[in-house]
């Protein structure tokens, strides 16, 4: 698998599996990336993967959840797919947004990596997507307000909520969570490219006073709200079918042909 300026053997060390999907995540599939040749760009390369494990880490004692790992200018988090499952159950933006990425998005796709891909409606639920993405959006907004340096915080950044008084890149996160929201509650997909990223962009320069933002956070809940009560989405996930995926997956990468019984996803 190639990731530009990437040695093979890194690329092991960070995907240790057999990878099912690898796509970019953060500011590229946004929109936003700001290259650091800008002097106040504060983005990394961000990458996701999903991966099977040998089938030793399903039966015996060992586990593999996933890992991540920084390299160079690459941020890549892995995810063995049960763990992945699991996140899109409960509507991780982050997470989610991996399996509605622009085609030039996709570093990687296996032929189960695209089941996935093929699949992602199954794990639609107006009721999760409603809670997941305001409650990762006003998460944002305490982080913005606080005005604290937190640990992940590199020193670019740090100047940045010094010069406008609170956290410029929470405050971008925070708008493109709503109004992605808004926009998966009413047509059912979720637009992780941004059309609006030159606005989100400017956001995160500090181009928005604190107040403004705000408002239009208080603007974007009322119609979050609003797109909810109008929503014609699934009320909740058909857990069986998600099961029966995710199992169907798994035996065909580990090349096993299973006869179970036709209770066996009761």
């Amino acid at each position: 698998m190639y990731i530009k300026g990437l040695t093979d053997e890194e690329v092991k060390s960070l995907i240790p599996h057999d990878p099912l999907i690898v796509g970019y995540r953060g500011s590229i599939a946004h929109n936003m990336y700001v290259p650091n040749t800008d002097p106040n760009s504060i983005d990394d390369k961000d990458v996701m993967a999903v991966t099977i494990s040998p089938i030793r880490y399903y039966l015996g004692l060992d586990r593999y959840e996933g890992s991540d790992g920084f390299v160079h200018e690459w941020d890549i988090v892995t995810y063995d797919i049960l763990k992945f499952v699991r996140l899109l159950l409960n509507m991780n933006p982050n997470v989610l947004s991996l399996l509605w990425l622009r085609k030039n998005h996709y570093i990687y796709v296996s032929p189960n990596g695209q089941r996935l891909l093929d699949n992602r409606e199954l794990f639609i639920s107006r009721n999760r997507i409603y809670k997941a993405f305001t409650g990762y959006a006003y998460a944002q907004l305490k982080k913005m307000e606080n005005r604290s340096f937190e640990g992940y915080m590199g020193e670019k950044r740090k100047r940045l909520v010094k010069e406008f008084g609170y956290d410029t890149k929470n405050a971008g996160h925070l708008i493109r969570l709503l109004r992605m929201a808004i926009e998966f509650l009413t047509d059912g997909e979720l637009h992780v490219f941004r059309d609006d990223a030159p606005q989100l962009i400017s956001i995160k320069r500090g181009e928005w006073s604190l107040e403004k933002v705000k408002a239009e956070a208080e603007r974007l809940r009322q119609l979050a709200d609003e797109a909810y009560v109008r929503s014609d989405l699934p009320s909740k996930v058909d857990k069986k079918k998600v099961d029966e995926l995710l199992v169907s997956i798994m035996l065909d990468q580990h090349g096993i042909v299973a006869n179970y019984p036709e209770d066996f996803f009761e």
